[in-house]
């Protein structure tokens, strides 16, 4: 057991909050069925400029099997043992034209051929993982990488003006911007490299594009540059690309392209599935709170 420790510190903190949000308070203006459900069905909403308003509360709602390090230890919703890692909301019907889903554990398991690493970056899986991910940014209270974030069964809420776009995330009191202004990026290399990076948005149609770069890669440290909890790993060369759609009331599909010469032969993409969460809010979630972690794990 001693071997998926740090797995398990980690399980245990995506798990924790799903049941201790704020009470329901019903939302106004939200379609609802004779029975008070909320028509997720729906149309996507606008804003006043006529805009996709993706502002409300998410959840994750794709379903990873339990990786085979933790068998025994997790299980799913409808498990009966062990700590439950899977969102409460249920998955969408698959899409046929969506890219590879992306798993919480490791981002590129449903790519056909797995993940394109660079020898650079599969040495470094290798190490990360034969550490059990210790040093993974999560189980040490860290800010996460977009991926990891976006991945998380915690929920996030977005915050949507014509000129920012902010996103709260419940896990590890995560919080980006993302600039809606007009504003350029910043030259890569030029200013100090953020945990979220630097973000700018612009529409395309129905769809937002993010686009992210400057962030803290893995040769910036340990705790930095982790795609997924075994630790596929991002170089401080990369660039995130997001595209945000909401294509129906309830769902927002989010595609990720990850754009990094030094860690990926080649970009890829994968999409994480995001389901509405009607009349709840994030919670005040403080990871350092009696942190004992890094004094109580024991690694072989």
């Amino acid at each position: 057991m001693k071997r998926a420790t740090a797995l398990v510190v980690i399980v245990a903190a995506s798990s924790i909050s799903l049941s201790a949000q704020w009470p329901k308070y019903p939302e106004r203006d939200v379609g609802r069925d004779a029975q008070g459900r909320v028509l997720m069905e729906g149309p996507m909403p606008r804003t006043p400029d006529g805009k996709p308003d993706l502002t409300g509360v998410w959840t994750r709602a794709d379903r990873d099997p339990p990786p085979r390090e933790l068998a025994g230890v997790v299980t799913d919703r409808d498990g009966t043992r062990g700590v439950a890692v899977e969102p409460p909301a249920s998955p969408f019907p698959a899409d046929p034209k969506s890219p590879p889903t992306a798993t919480f554990w490791d981002i590129g398991a449903n790519l056909p051929g797995g993940l394109p690493l660079t020898p650079w970056a599969e040495e470094l899986k290798k190490k990360r993982m034969a550490t059990n991910s210790k040093d993974n940014p999560d189980a040490n209270c860290l800010p996460m990488g977009i991926t990891q974030f976006h991945m998380q069964p915690q929920p996030r809420k977005i915050v949507q003006t014509p000129k920012l776009i902010v996103i709260l995330y419940e896990s590890n009191y995560g919080l980006r911007y993302i600039y809606m202004d007009g504003r350029p990026l910043p030259t890569p290399g030029e200013p100090q490299p953020w945990w979220y990076g630097y973000s700018v948005g612009r529409w395309e149609g129905d769809t937002l594009v993010v686009e992210t770069n400057n962030l803290r890669g893995a040769e910036s440290g340990p705790y930095d540059g982790w795609l997924d909890v075994r630790g596929s790993p991002y170089s401080e060369q990369a660039r995130f690309i997001e595209r945000f759609r909401r294509p129906i009331f309830g769902k927002l599909e989010i595609d990720v392209t990850i754009d990094d010469s030094k860690a990926y032969t080649t970009p890829f993409t994968v999409r994480i599935n995001q389901r509405l969460l009607t009349d709840e809010e994030p919670i005040e979630f403080v990871c350092n709170e009696n942190q004992q972690f890094r004094s109580r794990i024991k690694i072989d």
